[in-house]
């Protein structure tokens, strides 16, 4: 998986976990959960999509590593590089 794919992936994940969420003009480095305003289940949620379409695993250490749309995509693209 390359890095466009990846970002596809973390938006797809995002879209779910927040639906309605304005993702063309989120940042990359902005931290999702502060910009939109995600609680911890909210947050739980996304991560589980981003496991589940990717088929990579997120553990807790990862938490702020896939806090941005730059932080998940690499995450995935490194991690995941042949999903």
């Amino acid at each position: 998986m390359n890095t466009q794919e990846a970002a596809e992936l973390v938006k797809r994940a995002l879209s779910e976990a927040a639906p309605g969420a304005e993702l063309a003009t989120l940042p990359p480095d902005a931290d999702i959960r502060d910009v939109l305003e995600l609680d911890s289940l909210d947050f739980l949620n996304y991560v589980q999509l981003l496991s589940d379409f990717s088929g990579c695993r997120v553990e807790e250490d990862d938490y702020p590593t896939v806090s941005t749309l730059a932080g998940g995509a690499s995450f995935l693209a490194t991690r995941c590089g042949a999903g």
